[in-house]
This record gives structure tokens, sequence and C-alpha cells, in this order.
């Protein structure tokens, strides 16, 4: 019954769930506080009385102690006559005064108390003896002084066997109090037990019965919203009749709902045209290129191309003009592959031999001035690569490296087996480049001059031999470019990964 009026007055309170939450857990905040307080306060007290217990107990042994530094300290000074044994000896009387202070000089109806009495007297005697003893030896007397030094130890033994027998005494008092002290200690840690475990179960349910009614429709937000990120739309959401951040939050969620449906309508239809219009554009595409292919057909024949330089090269054979044969043999070959692989799959061993045909054909154009030098493992002339990724790097180290440097012209290229990828290097001894070209390069911010895609060209740049790459590959750090600054040449490097076939 007290939990429904709870969750009555819950549900009738128009707060916002902050103030909701600050009044639930301030009233459980304030009820654990004050069960821990008052427990705390009852152990303190118990735990005082048992520190006080052997406090007598101490005090005597400081007594005691004190006792012994008056008597060692004036047995010295009679041995020795010294000024620091005198010192000593007023120090050790003045503390073992200060302790004397602490026992009780009344009478009273108390055994344990008129026996401290009977030794602060005793030891005000005692002391009395011990400064005649001391005044006696600084006065030469030794009659007196050693009269005196008998009866101070003879009064000395009087005292400490007074004061073993009191702090035995209240040794065993006390310790009969501290075991009465100890056992009600344990019971009342289970009675502070019990009342601590008695109020966090009340305490959890107040705030079980405080929060029922807020976590509830959260609860079912929750549960909704689970459904909506399934994909379900036509989920039904329970109105909160509460005039909190809940019921704020139910009734935007459903408008929020409400929009994506008509959104993901939008959306579908979108979609749809947008597919129907790149259908058009595919098919537009199409028909445009192969329209284009049908122009560049009309304009050159490769067949035609082909048998005049077949023929070219049989007529200067007949001729006896053997470099002008191997020439347009070259020239053939190049423009075969030029042609027929550009979109298909080749070799590396193909690769190099276009290389191969390229600078015969730039040194039979330039006399000879290129030096060439090709290292590459037999065992990766077979492997698959995209076509013409090697040539045109060629190319850019002729026309952008050497072309116009006064020493000797060399370019260099290798293919390695490098274990986990093969790698294939074009050197040259060129101009070299800055490493902000090498970034501009490599990021297709840079483009060269119009002499990249002139006579001789073929129109393919680094940047397109990188995208090949990227796409055939699916990886876009497979090109690197390596320079040490103008006039140190420069390298280009193309990783090939190795895949299982």
């Amino acid at each position: 019954m007290k939990l429904k009026s709870l969750n009555k007055l819950v549900r009738r309170d128009n707060r916002s769930i902050q103030h909701k939450l600050l009044t639930i857990f301030s009233i459980a905040l304030v009820f654990i506080i004050g069960v821990n307080i008052a427990m705390f306060v009852n152990i303190s007290t118990m735990m005082n009385s048992l520190e006080r217990i052997y406090v007598s107990n101490l005090n005597l042994d400081e007594l005691l102690s004190s006792l012994g530094e008056v008597h060692n300290s004036m047995t010295e000074y009679l041995d020795t006559k010294s000024s620091d044994s005198l010192d000593r000896y007023y120090r050790a009387d003045q503390t073992f005064r200060q302790y004397l202070d602490m026992l009780n000089t009344r009478t009273v109806d108390d055994e344990m108390l008129m026996a401290e009495k009977n030794i602060y007297n005793l030891s005000q005697s005692y002391l009395k003896i011990v400064e005649e003893t001391v005044n006696a030896k600084r006065g030469r007397d030794v009659e007196k002084y050693s009269e005196r030094y008998e009866m101070a130890c003879s009064q000395y033994s009087v005292v400490e066997t007074f004061i073993y027998s009191l702090n035995n005494a209240l040794f065993r008092s006390n310790n009969r109090e501290y075991n009465v002290l100890l056992t009600s200690l344990k019971y009342i840690e289970l009675v502070n037990i019990a009342i601590l475990i008695a109020a966090t179960m009340l305490d959890i349910i107040l705030v079980y019965a405080f929060t029922g009614n807020i976590i509830r429709p959260l609860r079912n937000l929750s549960d909704a919203a689970k459904r909506v990120s399934e994909g379900d739309f036509d989920v039904e959401i329970e109105q909160s009749a509460e005039g909190d951040e809940i019921g704020i939050l139910s009734g935007t969620f459903a408008q929020m709902l409400k929009s994506i449906k008509d959104y993901v309508a939008r959306l579908s239809e979108s979609i749809r045209n947008e597919n129907a219009m790149k259908e058009k554009e595919l098919m537009m595409e199409s028909r445009v290129k192969d329209a284009q292919l049908k122009y560049l057909q009309a304009q050159i024949n490769p067949h035609f191309l082909f048998n005049t330089l077949n023929a070219g090269a049989q007529l200067a054979m007949l001729e006896g003009a053997d470099k002008t044969t191997v020439f347009i043999d070259n020239m053939a070959s190049f423009f075969r592959y030029n042609i027929k692989k550009l979109d298909e799959d080749t070799t590396i061993g193909e690769e190099f031999s276009l290389v191969d045909n390229y600078i015969y054909i730039l040194n039979v154009r330039f006399a000879g001035e290129i030096h060439y030098q090709k290292s590459v493992d037999e065992s990766m002339l077979g492997v698959k690569v995209p076509s013409m990724i090697l040539q045109p790097i060629v190319e850019n180290a002729v026309n952008y490296g050497i072309r116009d440097i006064d020493r000797e012209k060399m370019i260099e290229v290798s293919g390695t087996d490098r274990g986990d990828h093969y790698e294939l290097s074009v050197w040259d001894n060129g101009k070299g480049m800055s490493a902000e070209r090498i970034e501009e390069v490599l990021s297709g911010v840079y483009t060269p001059g119009k002499s990249a895609s002139g006579p001789g060209s073929n129109g393919i740049g680094i940047g397109n031999v990188c995208g090949r790459l990227e796409l055939y590959f699916g990886r876009s750090d497979l090109l690197d470019i390596k320079s040490d600054g103008e006039d140190s040449g420069t390298e280009v490097i193309i990783c090939i990964p190795k895949t299982e076939e």
C-alpha cells in the first residue's frame, strides 16, 4: 500500500526529472548519513573508553621510569661529581615531580586512589632525602651524604615497591574492564551491522518506489528506439502523461519517427529517379565511346598501319638496310603494344620488352646518346600487371630528367623479387627533383607542360599510372619517387604486391 501511494505521488508530480531525482537521492543520502553518524558516534565512544583503560598503567610506568632516572643521576653525581651528572639529576628531579603532580593527594574512600596518595607522600620524602644527599656531597660533608645516600636507597626501594604494587592492581582492574568493554563493542558492532542492513534495504525500497515511474517510460522508449534501429518504423509510441522531460521526449520521438517515415519515402522515390537517370547516362556514355572508337578506327586502321610497317621492314631487308629493318620492327612492336594492351593485363616481361623498343627508337632518333641498362629477375617475368606502367615512367625520365643535361645520359631499369613483393625501378642521372615537387607529383597537384603529350609521347603520365595501379591492386601506396635534389638524378619505384594466382 505504501509503494502504491508513493507511485501515485510521483505520477502527480509534474516537476522535472532533475528535481525528482534530487529529491529521491537527497532523502536516501540523508537517511544513510544519519545512520552512519549514529554508528560512528557509538563506536567512537566505545573506542575512547578502551583507549583510556590503560592510561593509568602507562602513567605509573612513566613515574617508575622517572624515579629510576632520579636515583641513577644522583648516584652518578656522587661517584663523579661532574656538572653533567648534576644537570641530569636536576632535569630528572623536575620530570619526576611533574609525574607526581598527576597522582591523587586527597583522602578518598578508594583503595587505588589512597595508594596513589601514599606513593606521592613517600616520593616527596624520597626527593627531600636525595636533595640533602646531593647538597652534602657538594658541601664535601662525607659522613652526612653517606648517611643520606643509604636512607635514599632504602626509601627508593619502598617507593618502587609501592608503585609496582599499585600498577599490578590497576592492571588487573583495567583488564577486567577492558574485557567487559570489548564484549560490549562486539555486541554494538553486530547491532550496527543489523541497523545498516535494515537502513540499506529501506533505502533501496524508497529509491525503487520513486524511480520506478521514471524508468518505466524510458524503458518503453528504449524498446521502441531499438525496433526503429532494426528498420521497424511502424512502432506505436506510448505517450507519457507526465509533464516532465520524459513526456516531452516521448512526443518528440513520435514526431521524429513520423518525419523519418516521410523522409524514407521521399528518399526511395529520389533513388529510383536517380537510378533511372544513371542508366540513361551510362547508355549515352556507352554510345559516345562506341562513336569515338569508330571514329578513331576510321582515322587509323591498325591492321593497315602494321601491314604498312611490315612491308617497309621487308623492303628495307631486300635493300640490305638492316638497321632500318630493326627500327621499323621496333616501331611496329611499340605501336601494336600501345593499341592492343592499354585496356588489357600484361606481364612484367612484356613491359620490359616495350621499354627496350622505346629506348631503341629514341636512340635512333637522338643518335644513341641514351645509355640504357636493365636487369630483371627471371622469376618475375610472367607476373601479371596492368599494361603501360613502366614505359610512361621511362618516358618521363627522358623528357624531364636527362633530355637537357650536358653530361652522359643514363637510364637504368630493374626488376627485383623482394620476397613479399616485386619491385620495379626506373633510375636516371638527370636533373633530379625537390621534395616539394615530388610531393606535388605524387598528390596529383603538379601538371607537366605540353611536351608530355607531344610527339613521341603516349599521353600517359605518372598520375595515370598511379590511378591504374590503385584500381588494379586496390592500394594507393604502390608508387614512390626518390631524389636527393637538383642534379642528383631521380628514381621511381613501383611496388607490385604478390597475390595468389
